[in-house]
């Protein structure tokens, strides 16, 4: 059985995106079980609007709940009182992709500095910058054979209080900032002077 409480955090975290107008990428979506350890978990991508396929930037989304959350709100859910209150994982990466060629990942990492909201009274601490670069020799495909990507992540734990397992609206609230910093976030990696390759729908017309 999947706790509502979950259901409920995805729902927040996709209604944040979508009222902050970013565009999910529904391929990217997954919903996962550990059939040995019984954790879940859900990750989704999304971009901003008009972006081609694929986007220049998008946010991917990793929420974790573990197995000892779910019995922290069974037992909460029959009146019981857990020793720790349930509490989800949670990690963005902040990515560019479809890049032409290496950036200088000082320059991403200075366009990132406004610090992500508060979530349920915790920040999300800002990890190092990824780069990934692939090669695709000559005859294989059309364009150019370097493609680069370099996305940036952070982490954070979500602590569910009493007020957050007995209202989703709160759960909500608490959200809704963090659809807002991630569009603003994109829209300043987007915005930056980088040399991006042509969107994939555009080569096949080409």
């Amino acid at each position: 059985m999947i706790d509502h409480i979950i259901v409920d955090v995805i729902g927040a975290v996709r209604t944040a995106l979508e009222d902050a107008l970013l565009e999910r990428q529904a391929i990217e979506e997954r919903f996962q079980i550990d059939v040995f350890l019984g954790d879940l978990s859900w990750e989704t991508s999304y971009s901003l609007p008009g972006e081609g396929s694929p986007p220049r930037v998008r946010a991917d989304v990793t929420l974790d709940w573990p197995t000892w959350s779910q019995s922290a709100y069974r037992s909460w859910s029959i009146g019981e009182n857990p020793e720790d209150l349930p509490e989800v994982a949670i990690e963005i990466a902040l990515r560019i992709q479809r890049l032409a060629g290496p950036v200088d990942p000082t320059m991403i990492l200075k366009a990132l500095t406004v610090t992500p909201p508060l979530l349920g009274g915790d920040t999300m601490e800002k990890l190092g910058a990824t780069i990934e670069q692939s090669y695709q020799p000559s005859g294989e495909g059309s364009g150019n054979p370097t493609r680069c990507a370099i996305e940036v992540g952070y982490e954070g734990t979500f602590h569910l209080s009493e007020e957050a397992l007995s209202d989703s609206e709160v759960v909500d609230k608490q959200f809704a900032p963090l659809g807002r910093w991630i569009a603003s976030s994109l829209v300043r990696l987007g915005d930056l002077k980088l040399p991006f390759l042509p969107p994939e729908d555009e080569t096949l017309d080409v």
